[in-house]
């Protein structure tokens, strides 16, 4: 595939058991900063997750250098690209877990579900046996998710052990498989170690996310409906990869479409219609104010880059 925007971005990711994470925080982060390039790298003892965006010569070059670090030959990493850079500066984190289930004792590294491909995906969520779920939050869900896959409509995965054990006897009735996605991967290699561990055992997973299905399955042939959330200022992205429509609530960073911004309760970088009845008066002053500056730095031909983080951080 051939794409005309200039900026790569790399989603990456893997379980491998780190002993001390912190040594590899410092050489990662100047890595970044010598390539100029931005996004975000988490680090924890079972792995390293991020995204991160740049010039393609500099993102080859980081890839190459994660993966000569021992255990990450097999970096899983899926490539997109950008018109403009999506992130506006590089972090490289320390966390207790690179993707937060919240149970203990889940190691997709011992136990994990069965990957499946792209090509074969269709197949499994076809098969009247298969009990599909979004593994996803439900911001994400909202704005596209595959045909017939249930929504546990979660707000941060941290909630889906409760959710899956609520609901577990009505999801396996008459039933035998489950298949599980998320964005890119990391969310459903987890999600399918805690049924496996919860005593399913025909549990799948698609390999690569829904950015690989989206990349490697035509339109045409394909089962997904509407578009894809990213986590960055992309928002999100359709078919082949291309930029979707919807754009970004900057007071929640959730996403919202035309219509969402045509109601009475989205007030650009102050509300949208989910997050209006969340935030009190001094949020909407202060959210208002870092607007107005936002607008002053464009106005000056300089970029504004204070981040408020997304509701479920």
């Amino acid at each position: 595939m051939e794409f005309m925007h200039p900026i790569k971005v790399a989603a990456l990711y893997r379980f491998v058991a780190f002993e001390a994470p912190e040594e590899l925080q410092t050489r990662i982060h100047e890595k970044c900063i010598a390539g100029g390039i931005t996004g975000t790298i988490l680090l924890a003892r079972e792995g390293i997750n991020g995204t991160v965006a740049g010039d393609p010569d500099a993102i080859d070059a980081l890839i190459a250098f994660l993966r000569s670090i021992p255990g990450c030959t097999e970096l899983d990493v899926k490539y997109s690209h950008a018109k403009e850079m999506p992130f506006y500066r590089m972090k490289v984190r320390l966390k207790k877990e690179i993707v937060t289930l919240g149970v203990d004792g889940i190691d997709p590294k011992r136990e994990v579900g069965t990957y499946v491909q792209a090509d074969d995906w269709n197949a499994l969520i076809s098969d009247p046996d298969t009990v599909l779920i979004d593994t996803r939050n439900d911001y994400e869900v909202a704005i596209g998710t595959f045909e017939g896959a249930i929504d546990p409509r979660t707000k941060s995965f941290s909630e889906f052990p409760e959710w899956f054990r609520a609901h577990r006897e009505e999801l396996a009735a008459g039933k035998t498989k489950f298949a599980m996605f998320c964005t890119g991967g990391i969310r459903c290699e987890k999600s399918t170690a805690f049924l496996k561990a919860e005593g399913i055992d025909e549990v799948y997973h698609l390999e690569g996310g829904i950015l690989r299905y989206l990349e490697n399955i035509p339109e045409a042939e394909s089962k997904w409906q509407g578009e894809c959330f990213v986590f960055d200022e992309r928002v999100s992205v359709t078919h082949g990869l291309e930029l979707g429509e919807m754009e970004l609530c900057h007071a929640c960073r959730r996403p919202i479409s035309q219509n969402d911004k045509l109601s009475g309760h989205f007030e650009e970088g102050v509300s949208c219609p989910a997050c209006v009845a969340e935030r009190t008066e001094e949020d909407r002053a202060r959210f208002a104010e870092r607007q107005r500056q936002i607008a002053l730095a464009k106005k000056r031909g300089k970029q504004h880059i204070g981040v408020i983080p997304r509701a479920d951080d």
